[in-house]
């Protein structure tokens, strides 16, 4: 990679600003795309490289930016828009206009500008299956069994693969992370969020949840081996390991001391506090704090979190460091950053 020019979208992000850091310490330029040079400034005030140039634009204006494509070896699609779609309300609008159409436009114009190679982050909002079940890339969920931020996420991965049967010349490949964790968490994501209200003590209990775990930095290598090795058109599961909730908090009380939560939290309470949540953020305007639609998909999801990494270790070489190790990273970086005081 060393002299090459890469675009990464959602630089910012927490993907984004590790699949950066991956690039250029393999000697690449990049052209990192976000939507606040401020932020930006915040995110990578440690970096002092000439090879990291900031393009400020965002998604929802692809031709905003699309002159910055030229030149460019090969593009990382990170950005989504998914945060606020479990603050309550309606968004499918948005979802829309930045996940599927933002794709469609952002392809197009790297193809105008000359780029032929794309690593696009899909999401295992793509699979399903019966609960306890290990579930592989073949096993796509029908749109029936999504919420919006899924269906915008099935949405967008057609719109690459459209483009792979429109353009022969074009070589796209698909990378599904779990839930992600690690440093450079400055949205917060749901993660970034969790560990802060573990480190405060504001979680009342435990949700009855499985998830996928991963670090960050293990998907941005996935991203990196995608380019490389991935076979045009295929799909990559990089999600990670299988975790309960009482699990994950029981790692962050053995590397931070904090006492972690051990009431069991019913669904039907969830339920209801969502229910309260969703009626303050209509009448206030601000977001709710536990959603309708997230306890919901926690519901829905729970037991169907296993994922089969078999085709990725193969054919990308991916593996993934301690669970530990990315909660300790994570926890250093809220704090070192002055989300969380140390």
């Amino acid at each position: 990679m060393q002299g090459q020019t890469f675009f990464v979208t959602g630089a910012t992000g927490l993907l984004g600003n590790n699949l950066v850091r991956a690039l250029l310490s393999r000697g690449a330029t990049v052209r990192a795309l976000a939507r606040s040079r401020a932020k930006a400034a915040a995110q990578f005030d440690d970096i002092r490289d000439r090879r990291l140039e900031i393009v400020t634009g965002d998604m929802e204006n692809v031709a905003s930016f699309a002159r910055h494509l030229e030149g460019v070896d090969a593009l990382f699609h990170t950005a989504a828009y998914f945060r606020d779609s479990y603050k309550g309300g309606s968004h499918w609008p948005m979802l829309e206009r930045i996940n599927v159409i933002g794709t469609r436009d952002l392809i197009a114009a790297a193809r105008a500008a000359g780029v032929r190679r794309m690593v696009h982050t899909s999401s295992i909002a793509l699979l399903d299956g019966p609960p306890g079940a290990l579930i592989d890339e073949t096993m796509l969920r029908d749109t029936n069994n999504a919420d919006d931020y899924y269906r915008s996420k099935i949405l967008t991965d057609r719109a690459v693969l459209e483009a792979l049967e429109r353009y022969p010349d074009f070589h796209a490949v698909m990378v599904m992370p779990g839930w992600m964790w690690g440093p450079g968490d400055a949205g917060p994501t749901s993660a970034g969020q969790t560990a802060l209200d573990f480190l405060h003590q504001r979680l009342p209990g435990v949700p009855p949840a499985t998830m996928s775990f991963v670090d960050a930095r293990d998907v941005a290598e996935a991203q990196i081996a995608a380019l490389a090795k991935g076979r045009r058109g295929e799909r990559y599961l990089a999600a990670g390991r299988c975790m309960t909730l009482a699990e994950l908090f029981a790692v962050l009380e053995e590397e931070t001391g904090i006492k972690a939560p051990t009431r069991p939290l019913p669904l039907p309470l969830m339920y209801a506090v969502a229910g309260v949540q969703e009626l303050l953020a209509r009448t206030t305007g601000k977001p709710a704090l536990l959603s309708w639609a997230a306890v919901k998909s926690l519901q829905r999801e729970a037991g169907r979190t296993r994922f089969n990494h078999a085709k990725s270790e193969r054919e990308l070489g991916l593996t993934f460091r301690p669970v530990a190790e990315t909660v300790r990273d994570t926890v250093a970086w809220l704090r070192a950053n002055q989300m969380e005081p140390a």
